[in-house]
C-alpha cells in the first residue's frame, strides 16, 4: 500500500498494488504529483530500494529523506486504519483493499477537518455535521 500524506496529516492519495516495484511506485508517484498540483521539495519514503531511482526520474529538485524515523507520521497514521482492519480479518482482493482504504482517509480527512467542511462543530460530531452540509449542497 501506498500512501501521501501532507504536512498537515491530510491523507493525498492511496494506492493498493499487488506488488511493490518500481512500475507500481512510478504509477503512484505520477497519480499523487497530479493531484498535488505543486512539486514537493521533500519526500519521506521507507528505505525501499525502488525509490530512489522513481524519485530521481520524476522529482529531480526533491530532497529523498529515509532516515530512520523519518516517516513515523506516516505509520502512524496508517496504525489507524490497522486497527480498523483487524476485526475485518483483512480484505480479499486488492479492489477491495484500494476502496476501504481510500474511504477511511476520506473520513479521517473529514475528521481532522482538512476540507472546510463543519469546522464550527467539535470533532466529535464534525462527520454527522459534515454530512449534513454536504446533503444540503447536493
Amino acid at each position: 500500500m501506498y500512501r501521501v500524506v501532507d504536512q498537515d496529516g491530510h491523507v493525498i492519495d492511496v494506492l493498493v498494488s499487488a506488488r511493490r516495484d518500481a512500475e507500481a511506485a512510478r504509477r503512484f508517484f505520477r497519480r499523487a504529483l497530479s493531484t498535488l498540483k505543486v512539486t514537493p521539495s521533500e519526500v519521506v519514503t521507507e528505505a525501499a530500494p525502488v525509490y530512489p531511482g522513481v524519485l530521481d526520474e520524476l522529482i529531480p529538485s526533491a530532497w529523498h529523506h529515509v532516515e530512520q524515523y523519518a516517516n513515523n507520521p506516516i505509520e502512524a497514521d496508517h496504525s489507524q486504519l490497522k486497527h480498523r482492519l483487524r476485526p475485518m480479518r483483512g480484505l480479499r482482493t486488492d479492489k477491495t483493499a484500494q476502496v476501504i482504504i481510500a474511504g477511511h482517509a476520506f473520513m479521517q480527512n473529514l475528521r481532522r477537518g482538512h476540507y472546510g467542511l463543519a469546522i464550527d462543530t467539535p470533532p466529535a460530531l464534525r462527520v454527522a455535521a459534515a454530512f449534513t452540509e454536504l446533503a444540503q449542497a447536493i
